[in-house]
């Protein structure tokens, strides 16, 4: 089944690009302030000192604009960003 679209078109782009980098999507529990999750496909206890490369993705963000570029930025800034990358 197909992710849901974010409503923001900004962080929905983020979202996209994260996942050609192999970042993978995962949904969060209806309760929570998060619409979803991204997880690096290197998972490892080295990451962002053993808490692994995960992050939130807010539903409602103060500014959609710069929480899309924060997601970018994570995706960059990864450890692994530059291991055999070529999908750029």
């Amino acid at each position: 089944m197909p992710r849901k679209k974010h409503p923001h078109p900004g962080i929905e782009k983020a979202v996209k690009y994260a996942e050609s980098k192999g970042w993978v999507y995962v949904e969060v529990g209806k309760s929570a302030h998060a619409w979803g999750k991204l997880i690096c496909p290197n998972n490892d206890n080295t990451c962002r000192c053993g808490q692994f490369c995960q992050n939130s993705i807010w539903s409602t963000p103060r500014n959609p604009e710069a929480h899309g570029k924060q997601v970018k930025r994570w995706v960059d800034n990864c450890k692994h960003a530059d291991e055999g990358d070529t999908n750029e």
